[in-house]
């Protein structure tokens, strides 16, 4: 019988309003690495970038759908780590970012704090174990 259960990784893509502010989020910020750099003409149009096994593609919003539309509706992202949580934060603030939740308890068990990307994403970072 053939094995029909999904295996994978999971990659999530999201489109910024300003690219390079939300690079700085998630790289200054939070921490995760470049990958790969997509240009066009000299201009910044997206990357790659992951933290761990966690890869987030983040790429310039063409604004076809609107400059004014909301972005996010129902999705946020949880990043999972056994690292350090209050250097992991203070790293973040550090970069400028306010956070919504310090260090501490989530209403679902596991120690996390969170903090929303330049667009409005709600990011988790968590130790389940902590």
């Amino acid at each position: 019988m053939t094995e029909t259960s999904l295996r994978g990784k999971l990659s999530v893509a999201i489109s910024a309003n300003d690219v390079q502010r939300s690079l700085d989020f998630y790289v200054k910020g939070l921490g995760f690495k470049e990958v790969e750099r997509m240009e066009n003409n000299g201009a910044l149009q997206g990357a790659l970038i992951a933290a761990g096994d966690a890869q987030l593609g983040v790429s310039q919003d063409d604004f076809s759908k609107g400059r004014d539309r909301q972005k996010g509706i129902g999705l946020s992202i949880h990043i999972e780590t056994d690292q350090d949580l209050n250097a992991l934060a203070q790293r973040a603030k550090q970069a400028g970012i306010a956070l919504d939740k310090e260090p501490g308890p989530m209403p679902w068990g596991p120690i996390g704090f969170s903090a929303k990307d330049p667009d409005g994403l709600t990011v988790f970072v968590s130790n389940p174990e902590r």
